[in-house]
């Protein structure tokens, strides 16, 4: 396990010498005899009907547990103060097995009693699993409405439970019969209890509430019996009373005779009983960790809570108790009482303990209304948790799907409404989905540019062409959903009065995708392929790239351009643009004339620029040291800022980030290195075809500034104005 033994020692040593011994005694006490009275409720109503004769044997079942949960929970959880107890969500599945096994008598207590004991082993060393191999996220994705369904369908199913235990089916045309006096004096008073403590807790949160009430209902029950002249045995052979049927003390509750009798074919029959309530156990689970972390503000170590949880249900199942799982108010009550230790869970299972070993007759004291009653209570506050407040919290819609999970499980059962909750999620969830829209946004080559550096024609040429390139970056999960609002918009930008020559999608934000995404996708390129348009993907996933090769027919595929970020994408699209340009024979002369006039000023500044570089680097050849650079060599980077200025004599290279994508491309006359201000995340610089440079190193430019200060002022005013160009944006400028 993961808290060893020293350290549950020096962690109570601790706890006790650092003044928490009062606040534990009085927090653990107190939720101690509250799970005391719920689960004594609890284990009646599951051992009821034909199990009623073994009521006090399952008693001892489910304190049993109860006490190895709180016990070792309170050593092992990383939440201090935690207590542990069977939840109400248990207690509907548990019943269900008394009634479907094909059993009777010695023989229907064991088999139930086996199967309980084996979901409990089953449910702990699964949970434990999950924790050791710290896969407890896997178990977070069950969505807020349907967890708040199943807690309002358990906490209808409890509340009828209640009633059917005092002799109230709630059924069609049955409301008379239900208030017949006679009718009215058995449910009544269990009801009527249920519904005040329920307010009493809401209005005061007192835990002390639970136990004095049922003391003082207690008392006042049997000095009625009293006063009414009716004695212990005459009112348990009424129904108003529980009854005791063991010898002795409540543990051992199972001995070895009893797994003698086990009838095995019955409780392999139970095995969809088992499934069933070890999913509803592993819910449970899932929502109280959840739910004691939202309400205490703590973060919590879920694999540690799961293998400590499974550890619980596991070594309680195989003493013979019951699976149990975290009790947030309680849990949370221990913090509130500055009762945050070790020893508030461990003095709760000692009073549990205590109640095994000497509680034999209490249950003859107890009236049969009180535990229906506190089911009723019980059920209150999981309806008001999973319907009242989800109410006000939630969209109609989401409301909607708890309700639908409410209504199921009363009418069909636990599983069928989760299983109804998680479909109607499913489905608000893809339709919700479906109207985001897969466009992130939309341009042309005429709004944004890539970074490679063009010469004056070629930039007017985008300017002026540039709305032929139709650019598409998307985003999220492309599925059923959303995939075909997306064809029918890339279908409109080609189906246009001016359709584009090139199609460039952006992948680069696309989370993943289905087949129907891919599907359709696969025939709008092979639209596009057929219209003569040129389609590029920029950043495809390479399962996206498997699945277009396997749809696609070879030669679509083959004409697909595929890079790896947008930048190259864009750049692709830019050539493609400018080709068909200059390759349009039916381009009037006028309008070639337009454009050469139109860029006569740019292009007479970029030659000007030319001539005054060459002309410098003609003064400059007796201070420069001339380097040759093959193509992808790497000309300059960070290691290498101390090696003066570099100058591009000839060729191009590309300045790159970490990640190796291009930031912007240089130029014959641009200064290599060091970057710009406005680039500093440039960490190298990278020939992309063979290039020359020239050096001023930094002990020569210090010369140069000596003895030819003119010729230095010259250099510099170059830099400086090479420099605004790029800041202003006007040559080799990055796009965006």
């Amino acid at each position: 396990m993961s808290l060893p033994f020293a350290e549950v020692t020096a962690d109570l040593r601790a706890e006790l010498l650092g003044g928490k011994a009062v606040s534990s005694l009085s927090a653990g006490l107190t939720s101690g005899l509250g799970l005391l009275v719920a689960q004594v409720a609890f284990a009646t109503f599951i051992f009821s009907g034909a199990l009623a004769p073994y009521a006090s044997q399952g008693v001892g079942l489910v304190l049993f547990g109860n006490f190895a949960a709180c016990l070792i929970m309170a050593m092992a959880s990383g939440y201090r103060g935690v207590i542990a107890g069977l939840s109400p969500a248990l207690v509907i599945g548990m019943a269900a097995f008394g009634s479907s096994t094909k059993a009777e008598g010695d023989v229907l207590f064991a088999t139930v009693s086996g199967a309980l004991i084996v979901s409990a082993v089953v449910t702990g060393l699964a949970c434990f699993m999950i924790g050791r191999f710290r896969l407890a996220n896997l178990l977070r994705f069950i969505p807020y409405p349907v967890s708040a369904g199943f807690v309002a369908g358990i906490g209808g199913a409890v509340c009828l439970a209640a009633m059917s235990l005092m002799d109230a089916e709630l059924r069609w045309g049955g409301i008379p019969e239900l208030l017949e006096p006679t009718s009215l004096a058995r449910w009544g008073p269990g009801v009527g209890y249920g519904i005040a403590l329920y307010f009493a807790m809401k209005r005061w949160g007192n835990a002390l509430i639970l136990p004095v009430s049922v003391a003082v209902v207690v008392a006042g029950y049997q000095l009625a019996l009293a006063g009414l002249g009716i004695s212990g045995a005459e009112a348990q052979a009424a129904g108003l009373l529980l009854t005791s049927t063991a010898d002795g003390n409540l543990s051992p509750a199972l001995g070895a005779a009893d797994v003698m009798r086990v009838n095995w074919a019955a409780l392999a029959g139970q095995i969809p009983n088992m499934l069933a309530l070890i999913t509803v156990a592993f819910i449970c689970v899932i929502m109280n960790v959840a739910g004691l972390e939202v309400a205490a503000n703590q973060e919590l170590d879920w694999d540690r809570e799961l293998k400590a949880s499974g550890l619980a249900s596991a070594l309680g199942g195989l003493g013979g108790g019951t699976e149990a799982t975290i009790v947030v108010p309680a849990s949370l009550r221990s913090k509130l009482f500055g009762a945050a230790s070790r020893l508030t869970g461990i003095v709760a299972a000692l009073v549990i303990s205590v109640a095994l070993l000497i509680g034999d007759g209490m249950l003859e004291l107890v009236p049969s209304p009180l535990v229906g009653g506190i089911l009723i209570f019980a059920g209150l506050g999981m309806l008001d948790e999973g319907l009242v407040r989800s109410y006000r919290r939630l969209t109609n819609p989401e409301f909607g799907i708890i309700v639908l999970i409410f209504v199921t499980i009363g009418v069909f059962g636990l599983l069928e409404g989760v299983g109804a909750g998680l479909l109607a999620t499913l489905i608000f969830f893809a339709i919700r989905l479906s109207r985001v829209d897969p466009i992130e946004s939309r341009f042309t080559a005429r709004e944004h540019r890539s970074s490679r550096a063009r010469s004056v024609p070629e930039r007017a040429i985008l300017s002026q062409a540039g709305d032929r390139v139709q650019a598409y970056r998307l985003r999220g999960y492309i599925f059923f959903g959303s995939a075909a609002p997306l064809a029918d918009r890339l279908r409109e930008s080609m189906n246009g009065p001016s359709p584009p020559d090139c199609l460039l999608l952006d992948f680069a934000n696309v989370s993943g995708f289905d087949f129907s995404g891919v599907n359709l996708l696969s025939r709008v390129l092979q639209a596009a392929n057929s219209a003569g348009v040129q389609v590029v993907l920029g950043a495809p996933p390479e399962r996206l790239r498997a699945s277009l090769a396997l749809n696609l027919p070879p030669p679509v595929f083959a004409e697909l351009v595929l890079e790896a970020n947008v930048d190259l994408a864009l750049e692709r699209c830019e050539e493609t643009v400018i080709a068909a340009w200059e390759a349009n024979a039916d381009l009037a002369d006028q309008q070639r004339g337009a454009l050469l006039e139109r860029t006569a000023g740019d292009l007479e500044q970029s030659l000007n620029h030319g001539a005054d570089f060459e002309a410098l680097m003609d003064e400059l050849r007796d201070w420069l040291d001339g380097r040759d650079h093959a193509r992808e060599e790497t000309i300059a980077a960070e290691r290498t800022a101390r090696a003066g200025v570099q100058f591009l004599v000839s060729g191009r290279a590309s300045a790159q980030d970490t990640a190796g994508a291009r930031i912007y491309q240089c130029a014959p006359g641009d200064v290599v290195w060091p970057p710009s201000a406005r680039d500093q995340q440039v960490a190298a610089v990278v020939a992309d075809e063979p290039c020359r440079t020239m050096v001023l190193a930094p002990a020569v430019r210090h010369r140069l500034e000596t003895n030819h200060p003119e010729l230095a002022l010259r250099l510099y005013r170059y830099l400086v104005a090479e420099r605004l160009q790029i800041e202003t944006g006007n040559i080799n400028s990055s796009p965006e």
